[in-house]
């Protein structure tokens, strides 16, 4: 039985009187790619913000080795090996792209210059954007940006990576240079939970895919279930919609 890295139990979020997520149960083992689908408002990124501890849950608990994150673990240490990818890439403006994947490894890690240095070089790399290493995000592309984005997380040397929408700010000819990137980690084993509208990158890297619905888990399972055969009807429903465009 593969070792659960992250276990969610009884998940629930409200914003004053609105309930966002309702109850949400779910666990992921090392090495796993878990894609998180569903309507805009069926509250999966706040999933994700949740396991990230940038929302306060309301209720429920999220264990991270077996460990409460909100009682047990300090958020810094935490967030340093369960690193998010945002929507809006999130970069220092004032800071170069070497320097964006530096400072994270220096204040939080605590890793000497050369060291931070060497390591973002060797991720840069990895993703293709050595040759920008000097210049600052406004002068890169949105998919360079994210790319960016991405070097820094792994320089954290992070067990989980969380992707919240990764592509959804970009033109559409950039999509593919980002998920080509998240396609080669997922190969490469590290564990991702990926909340995403590119269902074809869901349905083909995926190890399991979960579909969520004003603020449950509706169905989750493997790709070639849960795109093949959906059980239930708001997941037929959803993907009638998306894969007839």
């Amino acid at each position: 039985m593969a070792e659960h890295v992250i276990e969610i139990k009884h998940l629930k979020k409200s914003f004053g009187e609105n309930p966002v997520l309702k109850d949400i149960d779910f666990s992921i083992s090392k090495g796993e790619t878990v894609s998180v689908i569903g309507s805009s408002g069926s509250g999966k990124s706040t999933m994700l913000r949740c396991i990230n501890l940038l929302e306060t849950p309301t209720g429920g608990e999220i264990l991270f080795h077996g460990k409460n994150i909100q009682t047990e673990l300090e958020v810094s240490k935490y967030r340093a090996k369960v690193v998010m990818v945002f929507q809006s890439f999130n970069l220092f403006n004032n800071l170069n792209v070497l320097q964006n994947c530096v400072i994270g490894q220096t204040t939080v890690l605590g890793r000497g210059k050369e060291e931070a240095r060497k390591k973002a070089m060797e991720y840069l790399e990895k993703v293709g954007m050595t040759p920008y290493i000097n210049a600052k995000p406004r002068q890169l592309s949105g998919g360079q940006k994210q790319r960016v984005a991405i070097a820094r997380a792994l320089a954290m040397d992070p067990e989980v990576i969380l992707f919240d929408e990764p592509t959804s700010a970009l033109d559409p000819e950039m999509v593919g240079e980002v998920l080509s990137v998240m396609k080669r980690l997922s190969e490469s084993g590290m564990t991702m939970i990926v909340v995403t509208h590119e269902m074809a990158f869901a349905r083909d890297v995926s190890d399991r895919v979960i579909f969520m619905n004003d603020g449950y888990i509706c169905e989750q399972g493997a790709p070639e279930e849960v795109f093949g055969a959906p059980k239930r009807e708001e997941t037929k429903n959803f993907l009638s919609r998306f894969l007839n465009q």
